[in-house]
């Protein structure tokens, strides 16, 4: 018998290659959740909890680490490249996982598109002769080439935008420590009032902020999507989750400390959108606002790589198990190990887009799909493990419906603050693949049937 490219043989078909460690994982999460996606909702989450943007930060971090534990330990019983689609499936029944993975595919899919608009349109404010429409060809091309060569590869580029994200925003910690230093000496470092001012504080304010905050950690379920390229998954997947969620936490609540000791009040705050670029350019200067341009532009790209990424592995999850045409979404090509007509269709579809939205329409989408795949999955795990018979699992009632219960309640309120109009598109999106799924289930004369083994 002889060997095959890409580690196959001739009687057995290429495979996801188990490459990526612990590592690769929390780089991969930090990188589609951003390190610096903090910077443009603090002014907004300043205002909203007047004044208190760290309180709402780790507030949402508790929130959503409640769901990365979910997805964990989702990801430890079913290590399967469809994530939520896969735990919905398993938890409940294989149309529900449909069309939780259609809505799914909203938030990967719009992940490359919102931030090749981010990307372009922070171009085209120093190229403004250039049309919109070409450099958003570029910005999701590049994505696209990445993707195309593969998880390995793109794990490697993944490491060096973060790299280089890391050392502006450090950059700007030494910066603004040594402002404040300035300002009001070593003591001024350490102060309770970013934290609690009693003159402003309110439980209904904090509340509107940290349904803001939320956002910054949207992605860290990505971690779950690449659970068959993962060694050893049912630790890793689950470690990686927290760790992402923990580490993008309290890591945006020290840049926001920073920030509210720079600048202690929010009335202050000339533009709350761009709120954060003031603050760099009172500690670092010209320098350090053109240093912050060039990392929302690196932080652009790279979330929508990362973004991208999890599209191809939904989509090829989908192709494999005869969901959606095998032959195109299922193939995967022997050499590089990558599902390579997915990576097209996928830059296609985000292109697409980027000529027909906004780039605010596009986040509000990108939200509808994330917090409604959150609340899914936080229902299946309440169900699969709190719930289920004959389960060989111990029951804690913490762990098993008390923590992934709060975990959808939490996405549920922020949900239910989405627009209308984003709440209308988002439910007709989910009508047409449940509309498919039906039509699917009636012409095969049974129950869509899934094999989530590896081919």
């Amino acid at each position: 018998m002889q060997p095959a490219i890409g580690g196959t043989t001739a009687e057995t078909p290429p495979r996801l290659k188990r490459v990526l460690g612990l590592w690769d994982l929390v780089y991969y999460g930090v990188i589609l959740t951003s390190p610096i996606a903090v910077v443009p909702m603090f002014g907004e989450a300043q205002v909203l909890s007047r004044g208190h943007a760290v309180i709402t930060v780790l507030a949402a971090m508790v929130a959503m680490t409640a769901t990365a534990v979910s997805f964990g330990r989702m990801a430890t019983i079913f290590p399967s490249a469809g994530s939520a689609y896969t735990y919905v499936t398993r938890g409940f029944n294989p149309t529900w996982g449909f069309v939780v993975g259609w809505a799914m595919f909203l938030e990967y899919l719009f992940q490359p598109l919102q931030n090749s608009l981010y990307a372009a349109l922070t171009i085209q404010r120093l190229l403004p002769h250039v049309p919109l429409a070409l450099l958003s060809a570029s910005a999701v091309g590049l994505m696209t080439l990445l993707c195309w060569f593969g998880i390995r590869t793109t794990a490697r580029v993944n490491e060096i935008l973060l790299g280089l994200m890391c050392i502006v925003m450090l950059a700007f910690i030494v910066e603004a420590i040594r402002y404040i230093i300035g300002q009001h000496h070593v003591i001024g470092l350490i102060s309770t009032q970013p934290i609690y001012d009693a003159k402003t504080f309110s439980v209904r304010a904090i509340a509107a902020g940290t349904a803001l905050a939320a956002t910054t950690f949207i992605g860290f379920d990505g971690v779950s999507i690449l659970a068959e390229e993962v060694e050893n998954p049912k630790r890793n997947v689950l470690l990686a989750s927290v760790l992402v969620c923990v580490f993008t936490g309290l890591f945006a609540a020290f840049q926001v400390y920073l920030a509210v000791r720079v600048t202690p009040d929010y009335h202050t705050l000339a533009n709350a959108e761009t709120a954060f670029m003031d603050v760099a350019s009172v500690v670092g200067g010209y320098q350090l606002f053109v240093g912050f341009g060039a990392v929302l532009l690196i932080s652009s790209m790279a979330c929508g790589l990362a973004g991208l990424l999890g599209a191809v592995r939904l989509l090829y999850s989908m192709g494999r198990d005869s969901v959606l045409p095998r032959k195109i979404f299922g193939y995967l090509n022997a050499e590089r190990g990558n599902p390579s007509y997915n990576v097209l269709i996928g830059g296609a579809l985000a292109y697409i887009g980027t000529l027909t939205m906004s780039w605010e329409r596009s986040i509000e989408i990108l939200n509808y799909g994330a917090l409604l795949t959150f609340m899914a999955v936080n229902l299946a795990a309440v169900k699969h493990f709190g719930f289920t018979p004959g389960i060989a699992h111990k029951r804690q009632l913490f762990l098993d419906v008390i923590v992934p219960g709060l975990g959808f309640v939490f996405c549920l309120i922020i949900f239910l603050g989405l627009q209308g109009s984003t709440l209308v598109v988002g439910t007709v999106w989910l009508a047409m693949g449940g509309l498919y799924v039906m039509l699917k289930t009636k012409i095969m004369g049974q129950p869509v049937v899934i094999d989530f083994g590896e081919p």
